[in-house]
């Protein structure tokens, strides 16, 4: 099947923690709808009943730079090239929307997939508050 890439789909508040938590990530439902209220654009892609099966979005302070977050794709559905192409689209939005800098995290296991879609691998690191864990 030939799946849609669409920029700002409607999405109901926890269709994208219920995708969250099919693959494993935490469910946090309390960032919904926040998140869509403040990140630049989002996509999404429903199967041919309707139902979400991935997910993305890119958030940034409307100047140069953005980042991409929360990159999903079903289980049933990922080595399609859905995750691809929704990275791609986000990629060209945000490129319509005036970010000229994307940056992305990501596991090691998916430095190719990133790289596939034109991120260049660098290093870097993460900070979590330990108010949160």
């Amino acid at each position: 099947m030939n799946y849609k890439v669409i920029i700002n789909i409607p999405i109901s508040n926890d269709k994208v923690p219920e995708l969250r938590e099919l693959v494993g990530w935490g469910r946090p439902d309390k960032d919904y709808p926040i998140l869509f209220e403040r990140c630049n654009s989002w996509a999404g892609v429903r199967d041919n009943k309707n139902k979400l099966i991935a997910f993305g979005y890119v958030c940034g302070m409307g100047l140069e730079h953005g980042y991409m977050e929360d990159v999903i794709v079903h289980p049933r559905y990922q080595g399609q090239g859905i995750g691809g192409k929704l990275v791609k689209e986000l990629l060209r939005e945000s490129e319509r929307f005036g970010l000229s800098i994307i940056t992305v995290s990501y596991e090691e296991n998916k430095t190719n997939f990133y790289k596939a879609c034109g991120f260049t691998p660098g290093s870097g690191g993460l900070w979590q508050s330990s108010n949160l864990k």
